[in-house]
């Protein structure tokens, strides 16, 4: 039997989610929103997402493995744009890939993302938008930045489902709700 845990609840594109909370750091919990297998909650994210993304113009969603690889698919759908997914373990056929070092605050270990030597030609010279599930720290944002700047492509716009922690530090993030982390910190301290 699951552990009895502590949730937040929040909305999201119309529908209600409670989100587990899960210590990442002494005296630190974080809402964890994991759409894996929730289907009705990314078709309905996508389309939400969809219409706020319409403009600027983009060619691209670019993702980082795992949790939003469901988010871009669905939004690949909604806005008929393919999508790439950096990756996180380098495999032999994935040719000369690109890479930066993350540090993701769900695993609190370095990362490291890859493009790989197909998905390299798909970028290069094309607009895209950055897309994750929930923007925390930043670090994985910052990992795809990096890897989408080396590969030659624009960013012109950066969307995730959640942003979380402070947030005049994320406006220029095209997202469907935020979550105060101080809020969390202050709610669940002893």
């Amino acid at each position: 039997m699951s552990p009895q845990r502590e949730t937040y609840v929040v909305e999201i594109a119309g529908l209600k989610r409670e989100l587990p909370l899960f210590e990442v750091a002494p005296g630190l919990r974080i809402a964890v929103l994991n759409i894996l297998g929730d289907t009705e909650l990314v078709q309905a994210c996508a389309a939400a997402l969809g219409e706020r993304l319409k403009s600027p113009a983009f060619d691209l969603i670019v993702t980082a493995e795992a949790k939003s690889i469901p988010l871009a698919h669905a939004l690949s759908v909604v806005m008929r744009k393919p999508y790439v997914v950096l990756r996180k373990a380098y495999k032999p056929y994935m040719g000369e890939a690109i890479q930066a070092e993350t540090l993701s605050i769900t695993t609190g270990k370095p990362q490291t993302l890859y493009l790989d030597e197909k998905d390299r030609a798909a970028v290069r010279g094309k607009r895209v938008a950055l897309v994750d599930d929930v923007i925390s720290t930043g670090s994985t944002l910052e990992g795809m930045r990096k890897v989408m700047e080396l590969a030659g492509a624009q960013i012109v716009v950066q969307a995730a489902v959640f942003t979380e922690g402070d947030q005049a530090e994320w406006k220029p993030i095209t997202a469907l709700g935020h979550v105060p982390l101080d809020h969390l910190v202050r709610a669940f301290r002893p």
